[in-house]
């Protein structure tokens, strides 16, 4: 399935729209100047900024130019995609993941499922287990000490919590 640029760039800049909305809404930490409204509205920004230079074709020439070059000093075949039954199991597997996580984190905790989804989606993507394994055995600890440690948000312990 192939969308235009600026469909996608479009959606993107909605997405980031409804998440500096979302943002806006939440209240105020007394007593702090970076409250819980902050990480939504950066990464809110973020989007639209990105999807608006999407959307506007901005680099499109430069990857047209890296593809032929590539194309010309390439011996290799290109890699045949997969049917479109995998194909669409892979682009729908992380929103299915994250309704997974919001239905059973709070028992499983954040780190147990956390390995689950970036183990899942780095093997369904093509990386080699000896890379994905240590990738989601490692990243959910580095994700829940900035959500705790920095950001001080905690998140739920369940089954396995951590020492800190």
């Amino acid at each position: 399935m192939f969308l235009p640029d600026k469909v996608t760039g479009l959606f993107l800049v909605g997405l980031g729209a409804a998440s500096m909305y979302g943002g806006s809404l939440l209240p105020p930490v007394p007593g702090q100047q970076v409250g819980p409204n902050v990480f939504p509205m950066v990464v809110g920004g973020g989007l639209i900024l990105c999807g608006a230079l999407i959307s506007l074709g901005v680099g499109s020439a430069l990857e047209k130019e890296a593809e032929a070059d590539l194309a010309a000093h390439s011996d290799q075949q290109e890699v045949k995609a997969g049917t479109p039954l995998v194909d669409a199991f892979k682009t729908l597997l992380p929103p299915l993941l994250l309704l997974t996580y919001v239905m059973i984190g709070d028992r499983l905790g954040f780190v147990v499922c956390a390995f689950g989804i970036v183990l899942s989606v780095s093997l369904a993507m093509g990386a080699r287990l000896k890379l994905a394994l240590p990738l989601a055995l490692i990243a959910p600890v580095i994700v829940h000490l900035i959500f705790l440690k920095l950001l001080r948000v905690p998140l739920p312990p369940g089954i396995l919590p951590m020492p800190w």
